[in-house]
């Protein structure tokens, strides 16, 4: 697949996604409070082997004053005033690095894109507005589709997962975008509970069904903290860097995080366990 001017291989290696947030209320403390800020992340996020930035002003948390999303919303015009600038400003320091929006808005994915992003990364899957399906089929940018199990009803964690993505899919298709351009993420702690996050992991493989790579977003997240007895959100590295390596060993093509550095690490290792395919590893066992 290729993402703005680099070529993704999948199967050959997991891929790293950093997650650069410019909104005052993530959930993972790392919100960004000026562009300038962001470009110094992004700039470190490259450095320490993030192949993908991904862009995002608008808060899933779980909000006091909560739209049907399950979050407090923003307003378009306030989400574009945060990322746009950013991306903006990144795609001028960073040429060559793929650039991804993560947005459900389609006045904000035309303000991005516009803005010099290179893909679309919608929480919604294209279920909560097919617009923004039609905007990566008019620009010829990939997208990734989430299956977000908020507000709905599920007897088998998979089974809900594959058929919200299939839907995804067929919207899509419904608008002439190829299946080539997508990429598949089932939504790790969007209206799961620790438990059925953690099966999700397990069971990650079975998503293979799809053909589609996949891409998994475990990194901070509540369900880490809570197994870890309740950890706060800076001591959940271990526990996501556990998660992460679980994701691969699976059939996670690409892994969203906020610790970069640490992470293409865990990446590395897990990828010279369980990728068959990959380049001859130098030096002397030890």
């Amino acid at each position: 697949m290729r993402i703005g001017g680099k070529t993704f291989v999948w199967g050959a290696r997991t891929y790293i996604m950093g997650v650069i947030n410019v909104s005052p209320d993530s959930f993972s403390g790392d919100g960004l409070a000026s562009v300038d800020a962001a470009v110094e992340q992004a700039r470190r996020f490259v450095d320490n082997g993030a192949d993908i930035l991904d862009v995002g002003g608008q808060s899933t948390r779980p909000g006091a004053n909560k739209s049907e999303a399950g979050f407090d919303e923003i307003t378009a015009d306030e989400e574009i005033r945060r990322v746009a600038p950013v991306i903006e400003r990144v795609r001028a320091a960073l040429p060559d690095t793929p650039i991804s929006v993560d947005t459900y808005k389609p006045h904000v994915a035309r303000a991005a894109l516009d803005a010099g992003a290179n893909m679309m990364n919608d929480i919604c899957g294209f279920r909560h507005d097919a617009e923004i399906a039609r905007i990566s089929a008019e620009h010829m940018v990939p997208a990734i589709v989430m299956h977000n199990q908020r507000g709905r009803e599920a007897v088998d964690v998979v089974a809900a997962i594959i058929e919200g993505l299939a839907e995804s899919v067929a919207i899509a298709d419904g608008v002439g975008m190829p299946r080539e351009r997508l990429i598949v993420d089932p939504g790790f702690g969007f209206g799961w509970r620790p438990e059925q996050n953690m099966e999700m992991l397990r069971r990650l493989g079975e998503l293979r069904a799809l053909g589609l790579p996949i891409l998994v977003g475990t990194s901070r997240k509540s369900t880490i903290g809570a197994v870890l007895g309740g950890a706060a959100v800076e001591d959940r590295v271990f526990g996501t860097a556990a998660s992460v390596a679980i994701a691969i060993a699976n059939g996670a093509d690409i892994v969203r995080v906020h610790d970069v550095a640490e992470m293409k690490q865990v990446a590395m290792v897990a990828d010279a366990i369980v990728r068959s395919d990959r380049p001859a590893m130098e030096g002397a066992a030890s």
